[in-house]
Protein backbone atom coordinates (compact mmCIF):
# COMPACT_ATOMS: atom_id res chain seq x y z
CA UNK A 1 0.00 0.00 0.00
CA UNK A 2 1.33 3.60 -0.91
CA UNK A 3 1.05 5.55 1.85
CA UNK A 4 2.17 9.20 2.99
CA UNK A 5 4.63 8.07 5.21
CA UNK A 6 5.90 5.23 3.24
CA UNK A 7 6.38 7.86 0.27
CA UNK A 8 8.32 9.64 2.56
CA UNK A 9 10.69 6.83 4.42
CA UNK A 10 11.67 6.25 0.98
CA UNK A 11 13.96 9.50 0.71
CA UNK A 12 15.38 8.53 4.21
CA UNK A 13 19.14 8.22 2.09
CA UNK A 14 18.52 11.92 0.72
CA UNK A 15 16.10 13.44 3.87
CA UNK A 16 18.68 13.46 6.58
CA UNK A 17 20.68 15.61 4.62
CA UNK A 18 18.13 18.13 3.50
CA UNK A 19 17.31 17.74 7.37
CA UNK A 20 21.08 19.09 8.38
CA UNK A 21 21.18 21.61 5.62
CA UNK A 22 18.44 23.11 6.53
CA UNK A 23 18.90 22.76 10.64
CA UNK A 24 22.02 24.77 9.67
CA UNK A 25 20.71 27.30 7.27
CA UNK A 26 17.87 28.25 9.99
CA UNK A 27 20.73 28.59 12.60
CA UNK A 28 22.30 30.90 10.14
CA UNK A 29 19.30 33.16 9.74
CA UNK A 30 18.49 33.18 13.56
CA UNK A 31 22.24 34.29 14.53
CA UNK A 32 22.82 36.96 11.29
CA UNK A 33 20.23 39.23 13.18
CA UNK A 34 22.23 38.59 16.48
CA UNK A 35 25.35 39.24 15.06
CA UNK A 36 24.63 42.32 12.62
CA UNK A 37 23.13 43.59 16.02
CA UNK A 38 26.53 42.96 17.81
CA UNK A 39 27.87 45.00 14.53
CA UNK A 40 25.55 47.79 15.61
CA UNK A 41 26.21 48.40 18.96
CA UNK A 42 30.51 47.90 18.01
CA UNK A 43 29.30 50.71 15.65
CA UNK A 44 27.65 53.35 18.06
CA UNK A 45 30.55 52.44 21.13
CA UNK A 46 33.31 52.57 18.71
CA UNK A 47 34.57 48.96 19.71
CA UNK A 48 36.09 46.96 16.93
CA UNK A 49 33.82 45.87 14.42
CA UNK A 50 36.20 43.17 12.70
CA UNK A 51 35.32 40.22 14.39
CA UNK A 52 31.59 40.32 14.05
CA UNK A 53 31.66 41.18 10.14
CA UNK A 54 33.94 38.06 9.70
CA UNK A 55 31.68 36.05 11.66
CA UNK A 56 28.61 37.65 9.33
CA UNK A 57 30.44 36.98 6.51
CA UNK A 58 30.88 33.10 7.46
CA UNK A 59 27.12 32.45 8.39
CA UNK A 60 26.69 34.12 5.04
CA UNK A 61 28.70 31.72 3.14
CA UNK A 62 27.43 28.96 5.30
CA UNK A 63 23.60 29.68 4.48
CA UNK A 64 24.73 29.88 0.55
CA UNK A 65 25.79 26.26 0.92
CA UNK A 66 23.35 25.22 2.74
CA UNK A 67 21.09 26.18 0.27
CA UNK A 68 23.05 24.54 -2.45
CA UNK A 69 23.36 21.42 -1.03
CA UNK A 70 19.71 21.50 -0.14
CA UNK A 71 18.55 22.42 -3.65
CA UNK A 72 20.95 19.20 -4.85
CA UNK A 73 19.72 16.44 -1.80
CA UNK A 74 15.93 17.56 -2.81
CA UNK A 75 16.40 17.31 -6.63
CA UNK A 76 18.12 13.76 -6.25
CA UNK A 77 15.52 12.80 -3.83
CA UNK A 78 12.57 13.77 -6.17
CA UNK A 79 13.72 12.00 -8.97
CA UNK A 80 15.16 9.06 -6.61
CA UNK A 81 11.42 8.54 -4.77
CA UNK A 82 10.10 9.50 -8.03
CA UNK A 83 11.34 6.48 -10.41
CA UNK A 84 10.94 4.27 -7.42
CA UNK A 85 7.11 5.07 -7.35
CA UNK A 86 6.57 4.52 -10.70
CA UNK A 87 8.37 1.57 -11.05
CA UNK A 88 5.98 0.34 -7.77
CA UNK A 89 2.38 1.49 -10.58
CA UNK A 90 3.98 0.41 -13.28
CA UNK A 91 4.49 -3.32 -11.97
CA UNK A 92 1.00 -3.26 -10.02
CA UNK A 93 -0.75 -2.40 -13.10
CA UNK A 94 0.98 -5.68 -15.07
CA UNK A 95 0.53 -8.31 -11.65
CA UNK A 96 -2.97 -6.56 -11.41
CA UNK A 97 -3.83 -7.87 -15.56
CA UNK A 98 -6.41 -6.71 -17.88
CA UNK A 99 -9.88 -7.52 -14.80
CA UNK A 100 -7.76 -5.64 -11.83
CA UNK A 101 -7.16 -2.36 -13.92
CA UNK A 102 -10.16 -2.17 -15.87
CA UNK A 103 -11.80 0.35 -13.59
CA UNK A 104 -9.31 2.64 -14.54
CA UNK A 105 -8.96 4.61 -18.37
CA UNK A 106 -5.61 3.97 -20.10
CA UNK A 107 -5.14 7.58 -20.23
CA UNK A 108 -5.64 8.06 -16.71
CA UNK A 109 -3.18 5.39 -15.50
CA UNK A 110 -0.66 6.84 -17.88
CA UNK A 111 -1.51 10.09 -15.96
CA UNK A 112 -0.99 8.42 -12.11
CA UNK A 113 2.14 6.56 -13.44
CA UNK A 114 3.47 10.12 -14.87
CA UNK A 115 1.86 13.13 -13.68
CA UNK A 116 0.83 11.97 -10.04
CA UNK A 117 3.99 9.81 -8.91
CA UNK A 118 5.85 13.25 -9.82
CA UNK A 119 3.86 15.42 -7.29
CA UNK A 120 3.93 12.31 -4.43
CA UNK A 121 7.27 11.96 -5.02
CA UNK A 122 7.40 16.36 -3.53
CA UNK A 123 6.78 14.41 0.14
CA UNK A 124 9.73 14.20 1.60
CA UNK A 125 11.52 17.00 0.91
CA UNK A 126 8.47 19.01 1.12
CA UNK A 127 7.84 17.79 4.75
CA UNK A 128 11.59 18.68 5.71
CA UNK A 129 11.28 21.98 4.53
CA UNK A 130 8.15 22.44 6.17
CA UNK A 131 9.17 21.23 9.59
CA UNK A 132 12.55 23.35 9.47
CA UNK A 133 10.69 26.62 7.83
CA UNK A 134 8.89 26.95 11.18
CA UNK A 135 12.15 26.30 13.32
CA UNK A 136 12.74 30.09 12.73
CA UNK A 137 9.93 31.73 13.99
CA UNK A 138 10.06 29.76 16.56
CA UNK A 139 13.38 30.54 17.37
CA UNK A 140 13.00 34.42 16.64
CA UNK A 141 9.84 33.90 19.40
CA UNK A 142 12.48 32.48 22.17
CA UNK A 143 15.25 35.22 20.81
CA UNK A 144 13.09 38.05 21.45
CA UNK A 145 12.03 36.60 24.72
CA UNK A 146 15.31 36.53 25.89
CA UNK A 147 15.91 40.60 24.33
CA UNK A 148 12.72 41.49 25.74
CA UNK A 149 9.74 39.93 27.06
CA UNK A 150 7.00 42.36 25.60
CA UNK A 151 8.65 42.57 22.37
CA UNK A 152 7.68 38.26 22.10
CA UNK A 153 4.24 38.85 23.12
CA UNK A 154 3.78 41.49 20.31
CA UNK A 155 5.18 38.91 17.89
CA UNK A 156 3.39 36.73 19.07
CA UNK A 157 0.48 38.17 18.21
CA UNK A 158 0.95 38.01 14.77
CA UNK A 159 2.31 34.56 14.57
CA UNK A 160 -0.75 32.90 15.56
CA UNK A 161 -2.78 35.01 13.06
CA UNK A 162 -0.58 33.65 10.00
CA UNK A 163 -0.69 30.15 11.83
CA UNK A 164 -4.39 30.50 11.18
CA UNK A 165 -3.90 31.81 7.52
CA UNK A 166 -2.20 28.65 6.80
CA UNK A 167 -3.91 26.26 8.12
CA UNK A 168 -6.93 27.28 6.36
CA UNK A 169 -5.00 27.17 2.92
CA UNK A 170 -3.48 23.80 3.43
CA UNK A 171 -6.83 22.21 4.39
CA UNK A 172 -8.29 23.87 0.69
CA UNK A 173 -5.28 23.59 -1.47
CA UNK A 174 -5.10 19.86 -0.56
CA UNK A 175 -8.95 19.17 -2.31
CA UNK A 176 -8.34 21.54 -4.87
CA UNK A 177 -4.77 19.96 -6.00
CA UNK A 178 -7.11 16.26 -5.58
CA UNK A 179 -9.85 17.62 -8.28
CA UNK A 180 -7.22 19.07 -10.75
CA UNK A 181 -5.10 16.19 -10.96
CA UNK A 182 -8.44 13.67 -11.25
CA UNK A 183 -9.60 16.07 -14.28
CA UNK A 184 -5.98 16.11 -16.05
CA UNK A 185 -6.32 11.95 -15.86
CA UNK A 186 -10.11 12.36 -17.58
CA UNK A 187 -8.57 14.71 -20.03
CA UNK A 188 -5.61 12.08 -21.02
CA UNK A 189 -7.99 8.94 -20.83
CA UNK A 190 -10.54 11.09 -23.32
CA UNK A 191 -7.23 12.12 -25.32
CA UNK A 192 -6.01 8.64 -25.44
CA UNK A 193 -8.90 6.99 -26.61
CA UNK A 194 -9.27 9.21 -29.37
CA UNK A 195 -6.08 8.34 -30.37
CA UNK A 196 -7.12 4.72 -30.56
CA UNK A 197 -9.87 5.80 -33.27
CA UNK A 198 -7.48 8.44 -35.22
CA UNK A 199 -8.29 6.29 -38.37
CA UNK A 200 -12.06 6.27 -38.09
CA UNK A 201 -12.24 9.80 -37.22
CA UNK A 202 -10.73 11.36 -39.94
CA UNK A 203 -12.84 8.83 -42.04
CA UNK A 204 -16.00 9.91 -40.48
CA UNK A 205 -14.91 13.49 -40.54
CA UNK A 206 -15.34 13.88 -36.65
CA UNK A 207 -12.06 15.25 -35.87
CA UNK A 208 -13.57 18.78 -34.87
CA UNK A 209 -16.22 17.08 -32.66
CA UNK A 210 -13.75 14.92 -31.00
CA UNK A 211 -11.82 18.05 -30.26
CA UNK A 212 -14.50 19.34 -28.31
CA UNK A 213 -14.67 16.25 -26.82
CA UNK A 214 -11.28 15.83 -25.44
CA UNK A 215 -11.12 19.32 -24.39
CA UNK A 216 -14.51 19.61 -22.95
CA UNK A 217 -12.62 19.42 -19.29
CA UNK A 218 -10.66 21.94 -20.12
CA UNK A 219 -13.19 24.67 -18.78
CA UNK A 220 -13.51 22.58 -15.18
CA UNK A 221 -9.68 22.01 -14.90
CA UNK A 222 -9.32 25.97 -15.32
CA UNK A 223 -11.66 26.57 -12.45
CA UNK A 224 -9.85 24.13 -10.42
CA UNK A 225 -6.72 26.10 -11.65
CA UNK A 226 -8.11 29.45 -10.60
CA UNK A 227 -10.01 28.17 -7.42
CA UNK A 228 -5.73 26.88 -6.41
CA UNK A 229 -4.35 30.65 -7.50
CA UNK A 230 -7.53 32.27 -5.67
CA UNK A 231 -6.49 30.09 -2.46
CA UNK A 232 -2.75 30.85 -3.14
CA UNK A 233 -3.42 34.96 -3.70
CA UNK A 234 -5.70 35.29 -0.95
CA UNK A 235 -3.41 33.51 1.87
CA UNK A 236 -0.29 34.97 0.35
CA UNK A 237 -2.13 38.43 0.75
CA UNK A 238 -3.53 38.03 4.31
CA UNK A 239 0.17 36.92 4.80
CA UNK A 240 1.42 39.87 3.69
CA UNK A 241 -0.72 41.63 5.31
CA UNK A 242 -0.43 40.85 8.90
CA UNK A 243 4.20 40.72 8.19
CA UNK A 244 4.26 44.46 8.43
CA UNK A 245 1.78 44.35 11.34
CA UNK A 246 4.38 41.91 13.25
CA UNK A 247 6.86 44.64 12.03
CA UNK A 248 5.33 47.53 13.15
CA UNK A 249 4.40 46.13 16.44
CA UNK A 250 7.80 44.98 17.41
CA UNK A 251 9.33 48.13 16.19
CA UNK A 252 6.93 49.99 18.11
CA UNK A 253 7.55 47.82 21.67
CA UNK A 254 11.44 47.95 20.57
CA UNK A 255 10.90 51.53 19.99
CA UNK A 256 9.95 52.36 23.80
CA UNK A 257 12.21 49.86 25.10
CA UNK A 258 15.33 51.83 23.22
CA UNK A 259 13.85 55.20 24.69
CA UNK A 260 13.88 53.69 28.12
CA UNK A 261 17.24 52.06 28.37
CA UNK A 262 16.55 48.78 28.45
CA UNK A 263 17.52 47.59 25.08
CA UNK A 264 20.46 49.05 22.70
CA UNK A 265 20.40 49.77 19.26
CA UNK A 266 21.70 46.93 18.33
CA UNK A 267 18.79 44.77 19.97
CA UNK A 268 16.06 46.89 18.54
CA UNK A 269 18.17 46.20 14.95
CA UNK A 270 18.31 42.64 16.11
CA UNK A 271 14.65 42.75 17.10
CA UNK A 272 13.29 44.03 13.68
CA UNK A 273 14.98 41.82 11.68
CA UNK A 274 13.08 38.67 14.23
CA UNK A 275 9.78 40.60 13.30
CA UNK A 276 10.69 39.92 9.66
CA UNK A 277 11.60 36.41 10.07
CA UNK A 278 8.47 36.03 12.01
CA UNK A 279 6.64 37.45 9.12
CA UNK A 280 8.38 35.09 6.39
CA UNK A 281 6.32 32.62 8.24
CA UNK A 282 3.79 33.04 5.41
CA UNK A 283 6.16 31.97 2.90
CA UNK A 284 5.39 28.38 4.04
CA UNK A 285 1.68 28.95 1.37
CA UNK A 286 4.51 27.71 -1.59
CA UNK A 287 5.52 24.89 0.65
CA UNK A 288 2.21 23.78 2.02
CA UNK A 289 1.34 23.87 -1.35
CA UNK A 290 3.74 21.37 -2.83
CA UNK A 291 2.31 19.08 0.27
CA UNK A 292 -1.24 19.67 -1.25
CA UNK A 293 0.14 18.03 -4.40
CA UNK A 294 1.90 15.76 -2.95
CA UNK A 295 -0.90 13.57 -0.72
CA UNK A 296 -3.31 13.97 -3.90
CA UNK A 297 -0.49 12.44 -5.57
CA UNK A 298 -0.40 9.77 -2.94
CA UNK A 299 -4.05 9.04 -3.35
CA UNK A 300 -4.14 8.71 -6.84
CA UNK A 301 -1.23 6.50 -6.53
CA UNK A 302 -2.77 4.58 -3.68
CA UNK A 303 -5.56 3.97 -5.96
CA UNK A 304 -3.62 1.92 -8.48
CA UNK A 305 -1.41 0.43 -5.31
CA UNK A 306 -5.23 -1.05 -3.93
CA UNK A 307 -5.96 -3.11 -7.13
CA UNK A 308 -5.53 -6.42 -6.06
CA UNK A 309 -2.71 -8.29 -8.31
CA UNK A 310 -3.57 -11.82 -9.83
CA UNK A 311 -2.70 -14.45 -7.62
CA UNK A 312 -0.29 -17.58 -8.71
CA UNK A 313 0.01 -20.95 -7.25
CA UNK A 314 2.78 -23.07 -6.56
CA UNK A 315 2.09 -26.47 -8.89
CA UNK A 316 4.21 -26.76 -12.09
CA UNK A 317 2.00 -28.55 -14.74
CA UNK A 318 2.19 -32.02 -14.81
CA UNK A 319 3.26 -33.60 -18.38
CA UNK A 320 0.00 -33.88 -20.35
CA UNK A 321 -1.78 -33.76 -24.13
CA UNK A 322 -3.23 -30.15 -22.87
CA UNK A 323 -6.59 -31.18 -21.99
CA UNK A 324 -8.99 -28.48 -20.98
CA UNK A 325 -12.32 -28.44 -18.57
CA UNK A 326 -14.54 -26.21 -17.53
CA UNK A 327 -15.62 -27.18 -14.55
CA UNK A 328 -19.38 -25.42 -14.13
CA UNK A 329 -17.97 -21.93 -14.72
CA UNK A 330 -20.24 -18.60 -14.97
CA UNK A 331 -18.66 -14.99 -14.92
CA UNK A 332 -20.81 -11.85 -15.13
CA UNK A 333 -19.36 -7.93 -15.07
CA UNK A 334 -21.35 -4.97 -13.69
CA UNK A 335 -24.34 -7.03 -13.39
CA UNK A 336 -24.58 -9.08 -17.01
CA UNK A 337 -23.88 -12.93 -16.85
CA UNK A 338 -21.57 -13.35 -19.70
CA UNK A 339 -21.14 -16.82 -19.42
CA UNK A 340 -23.62 -19.33 -16.98
CA UNK A 341 -22.67 -22.76 -15.60
CA UNK A 342 -20.43 -23.73 -18.74
CA UNK A 343 -19.30 -27.23 -18.80
CA UNK A 344 -16.97 -28.49 -20.85
CA UNK A 345 -13.92 -31.34 -21.43
CA UNK A 346 -11.99 -30.21 -24.94
CA UNK A 347 -9.72 -32.98 -25.47
CA UNK A 348 -5.74 -32.48 -25.45
CA UNK A 349 -3.76 -32.23 -28.88
CA UNK A 350 -7.25 -31.20 -30.74
CA UNK A 351 -8.07 -27.42 -33.22
CA UNK A 352 -10.93 -26.71 -31.27
CA UNK A 353 -13.15 -23.75 -32.49
CA UNK A 354 -15.87 -21.54 -30.40
CA UNK A 355 -18.41 -19.53 -32.49
CA UNK A 356 -21.54 -17.79 -31.80
CA UNK A 357 -23.12 -14.75 -32.73
CA UNK A 358 -21.81 -11.39 -31.11
CA UNK A 359 -22.18 -11.17 -27.34
CA UNK A 360 -22.28 -14.98 -26.73
CA UNK A 361 -19.03 -14.96 -24.35
CA UNK A 362 -16.32 -16.70 -26.82
CA UNK A 363 -13.37 -14.28 -25.74
CA UNK A 364 -14.65 -14.69 -22.08
CA UNK A 365 -13.97 -18.46 -22.72
CA UNK A 366 -11.08 -17.92 -24.24
CA UNK A 367 -9.51 -15.32 -21.53
CA UNK A 368 -10.60 -17.92 -19.33
CA UNK A 369 -8.46 -20.76 -20.82
CA UNK A 370 -4.92 -18.06 -21.18
CA UNK A 371 -6.03 -16.73 -17.44
CA UNK A 372 -6.25 -13.39 -18.58
CA UNK A 373 -9.90 -13.36 -16.27
CA UNK A 374 -10.67 -15.50 -13.62
CA UNK A 375 -14.32 -17.04 -13.20
CA UNK A 376 -16.56 -15.68 -10.46
CA UNK A 377 -17.31 -19.43 -10.12
CA UNK A 378 -15.96 -23.06 -10.79
CA UNK A 379 -12.61 -23.86 -12.29
CA UNK A 380 -11.16 -24.16 -15.33
CA UNK A 381 -8.08 -26.96 -15.33
CA UNK A 382 -5.18 -27.82 -17.55
CA UNK A 383 -4.59 -31.62 -17.51
CA UNK A 384 -6.16 -31.86 -14.27
CA UNK A 385 -4.72 -29.07 -12.34
CA UNK A 386 -6.68 -25.26 -11.85
CA UNK A 387 -4.98 -22.89 -13.32
CA UNK A 388 -5.14 -20.79 -10.18
CA UNK A 389 -2.94 -23.39 -8.59
CA UNK A 390 -0.19 -23.17 -11.64
CA UNK A 391 3.01 -21.32 -11.07
CA UNK A 392 3.07 -18.16 -13.49
CA UNK A 393 6.12 -19.60 -15.38
CA UNK A 394 4.75 -22.43 -15.84
CA UNK A 395 1.48 -21.06 -17.08
CA UNK A 396 3.29 -18.64 -19.23
CA UNK A 397 5.34 -21.41 -20.86
CA UNK A 398 2.46 -23.69 -21.46
CA UNK A 399 -0.07 -21.21 -22.65
CA UNK A 400 0.20 -18.83 -25.81
CA UNK A 401 -2.51 -16.14 -27.00
CA UNK A 402 -2.60 -14.37 -30.26
CA UNK A 403 -5.99 -11.45 -30.40
CA UNK A 404 -7.56 -10.01 -32.78
CA UNK A 405 -5.83 -6.55 -32.63
CA UNK A 406 -2.72 -7.46 -31.17
CA UNK A 407 -0.78 -5.09 -29.22
CA UNK A 408 3.10 -5.53 -30.47
CA UNK A 409 5.70 -4.52 -28.11
CA UNK A 410 9.58 -4.32 -28.07
CA UNK A 411 11.99 -2.05 -29.76
CA UNK A 412 11.88 -4.26 -33.52
CA UNK A 413 10.35 -6.69 -35.19
CA UNK A 414 12.19 -9.44 -34.04
CA UNK A 415 11.64 -8.58 -30.02
CA UNK A 416 7.92 -8.57 -31.08
CA UNK A 417 8.13 -11.93 -31.69
CA UNK A 418 10.56 -13.15 -29.04
CA UNK A 419 9.83 -10.84 -26.16
CA UNK A 420 13.39 -12.09 -25.34
CA UNK A 421 12.72 -15.53 -24.17
CA UNK A 422 13.32 -17.49 -27.49
CA UNK A 423 16.49 -18.35 -29.40
CA UNK A 424 16.91 -16.95 -32.69
CA UNK A 425 16.32 -20.25 -34.33
CA UNK A 426 12.77 -20.67 -32.25
CA UNK A 427 12.12 -17.43 -33.82
CA UNK A 428 12.39 -17.58 -37.32
CA UNK A 429 10.59 -21.35 -36.81
CA UNK A 430 7.83 -19.46 -35.47
CA UNK A 431 7.71 -16.43 -37.69
CA UNK A 432 7.90 -19.43 -40.77
CA UNK A 433 4.76 -21.27 -39.42
CA UNK A 434 2.79 -18.19 -39.07
CA UNK A 435 3.90 -17.10 -42.35
CA UNK A 436 5.36 -13.70 -40.47
CA UNK A 437 8.76 -14.61 -42.25
CA UNK A 438 7.02 -13.57 -45.83
CA UNK A 439 6.72 -9.79 -44.78
CA UNK A 440 9.45 -9.56 -42.06
CA UNK A 441 12.45 -10.74 -44.04
CA UNK A 442 11.40 -7.75 -46.94
CA UNK A 443 11.67 -5.41 -44.64
CA UNK A 444 14.27 -2.45 -44.67
CA UNK A 445 16.35 -3.88 -41.77
CA UNK A 446 14.68 -7.56 -41.93
CA UNK A 447 13.93 -8.89 -37.94
CA UNK A 448 15.61 -6.13 -36.97
CA UNK A 449 13.58 -3.38 -38.02
CA UNK A 450 12.04 -0.84 -35.75
CA UNK A 451 8.54 -1.06 -35.07
CA UNK A 452 7.82 2.45 -35.69
CA UNK A 453 9.13 2.04 -39.20
CA UNK A 454 7.84 -1.23 -39.82
CA UNK A 455 4.80 -0.75 -42.16
CA UNK A 456 2.67 -3.08 -41.62
CA UNK A 457 -1.42 -4.08 -42.62
CA UNK A 458 -3.53 -5.60 -39.88
CA UNK A 459 -3.11 -9.09 -41.26
CA UNK A 460 0.42 -8.64 -40.73
CA UNK A 461 -0.19 -7.26 -37.11
CA UNK A 462 -2.06 -10.38 -36.68
CA UNK A 463 0.78 -12.45 -38.33
CA UNK A 464 3.70 -11.08 -36.21
CA UNK A 465 0.72 -11.57 -32.91
CA UNK A 466 0.73 -15.35 -33.92
CA UNK A 467 4.52 -15.75 -33.77
CA UNK A 468 4.97 -14.58 -30.65
CA UNK A 469 2.19 -17.05 -29.15
CA UNK A 470 3.88 -20.14 -30.96
CA UNK A 471 6.20 -20.64 -28.43
CA UNK A 472 3.99 -21.92 -26.18
CA UNK A 473 4.52 -25.12 -25.16
CA UNK A 474 0.77 -26.79 -24.58
CA UNK A 475 -1.88 -24.79 -25.30
CA UNK A 476 -2.83 -21.54 -27.82
CA UNK A 477 -6.06 -19.44 -27.53
CA UNK A 478 -6.55 -17.35 -30.81
CA UNK A 479 -8.91 -15.06 -30.20
CA UNK A 480 -10.28 -14.07 -33.54
CA UNK A 481 -6.63 -13.79 -34.29
CA UNK A 482 -6.43 -14.12 -37.78
CA UNK A 483 -9.53 -12.28 -38.91
CA UNK A 484 -7.73 -9.83 -40.55
CA UNK A 485 -5.86 -12.15 -43.00
CA UNK A 486 -6.46 -12.61 -46.65
CA UNK A 487 -8.20 -15.84 -47.42
CA UNK A 488 -5.36 -18.02 -48.75
CA UNK A 489 -3.29 -16.74 -46.07
CA UNK A 490 -5.80 -18.06 -43.62
CA UNK A 491 -5.88 -21.37 -44.98
CA UNK A 492 -2.42 -21.72 -44.96
CA UNK A 493 -2.20 -20.70 -41.10
CA UNK A 494 -5.53 -23.15 -40.44
CA UNK A 495 -3.60 -25.91 -41.87
CA UNK A 496 -0.36 -25.42 -40.20
CA UNK A 497 -2.61 -24.92 -36.68
CA UNK A 498 -4.48 -28.44 -37.87
CA UNK A 499 -1.59 -30.32 -38.54
CA UNK A 500 0.47 -28.62 -35.34
CA UNK A 501 3.55 -31.07 -35.26
CA UNK A 502 4.28 -30.23 -31.50
CA UNK A 503 0.26 -31.31 -30.99
CA UNK A 504 -1.19 -28.75 -28.46
CA UNK A 505 -4.49 -27.22 -27.80
CA UNK A 506 -5.25 -24.89 -30.01
CA UNK A 507 -8.54 -23.14 -29.41
CA UNK A 508 -9.95 -20.99 -31.98
CA UNK A 509 -12.34 -18.49 -31.37
CA UNK A 510 -13.59 -17.46 -34.79
CA UNK A 511 -16.58 -16.01 -37.19
CA UNK A 512 -15.37 -17.96 -40.58
CA UNK A 513 -16.81 -21.47 -41.08
CA UNK A 514 -13.98 -22.33 -42.94
CA UNK A 515 -11.72 -22.06 -40.13
CA UNK A 516 -14.62 -24.14 -37.85
CA UNK A 517 -14.61 -26.90 -40.44
CA UNK A 518 -11.29 -27.52 -40.45
CA UNK A 519 -11.26 -27.70 -36.15
CA UNK A 520 -11.54 -31.66 -34.64
CA UNK A 521 -14.50 -30.07 -32.11
CA UNK A 522 -16.53 -26.81 -32.77
CA UNK A 523 -18.32 -25.71 -28.50
CA UNK A 524 -21.18 -23.45 -30.32
CA UNK A 525 -22.04 -20.52 -27.32
CA UNK A 526 -25.18 -18.65 -27.29
CA UNK A 527 -26.08 -15.94 -24.71
CA UNK A 528 -23.25 -17.51 -22.48
CA UNK A 529 -24.78 -21.13 -22.69
CA UNK A 530 -22.96 -23.85 -24.53
CA UNK A 531 -25.76 -24.76 -26.98
CA UNK A 532 -23.68 -27.71 -28.81
CA UNK A 533 -20.50 -29.15 -29.35
CA UNK A 534 -19.27 -31.28 -31.84
CA UNK A 535 -17.88 -31.56 -35.51
CA UNK A 536 -18.55 -29.05 -37.64
CA UNK A 537 -20.09 -30.84 -40.40
CA UNK A 538 -22.73 -32.33 -37.97
CA UNK A 539 -23.75 -28.55 -36.54
CA UNK A 540 -24.04 -27.47 -39.89
CA UNK A 541 -27.53 -29.46 -40.59
CA UNK A 542 -29.39 -26.64 -37.94
CA UNK A 543 -30.29 -23.59 -39.30
CA UNK A 544 -29.43 -21.56 -36.53
CA UNK A 545 -26.02 -22.57 -36.78
CA UNK A 546 -25.83 -21.80 -40.02
CA UNK A 547 -26.81 -18.08 -39.53
CA UNK A 548 -23.77 -17.90 -37.17
CA UNK A 549 -21.99 -17.14 -40.83
CA UNK A 550 -24.02 -15.26 -42.29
Amino acid sequence: MTSFGAVVRHGRGWLPLIGLAALLDSAVTLALPTVLGRSVDAIASGNDLTRWLWLASGLIMLGITCALVDSFAGTACVAGTTAWLRHRLVRQVVAAGPEGTRRFDTGDLVSRVSGSASDAAQAGPASVTAVAAALPPLGSLVLLALIDPWLAVGFLGGVVLVIAVLWVFARRTTEISLAYQETQGRIAALLTEALGGIRTIAAAGTADREERRVLGLLPELHRHGLLTWRVLARSGAQAALIGPLVLVAVLAIGGLQLVDGRITAGELFAAAQYAVIGAGLGSLTGILGELARARAGIHRSAEVMAVEPVAYGSLPLPPGPGRLVYDDVSVSADDVLLLDHVNLDLPGGATIAVVGPSGAGKSVLAALAARLRDPDSGLVLLDGVPLKAVRRASLRQAVGCAFERPVLVGRTVSESISAGQVTPVQLLAAARATHAHDFASRLPQGYHTPLPEAPMSGGEAQRLGLARAWHAGRLLVLDDATSSLDTATERQISRTLTEDRHHRTRLIVTHRASTAARADLVVWLDRGRVRAVGPHQRLWQDPSYREIFG
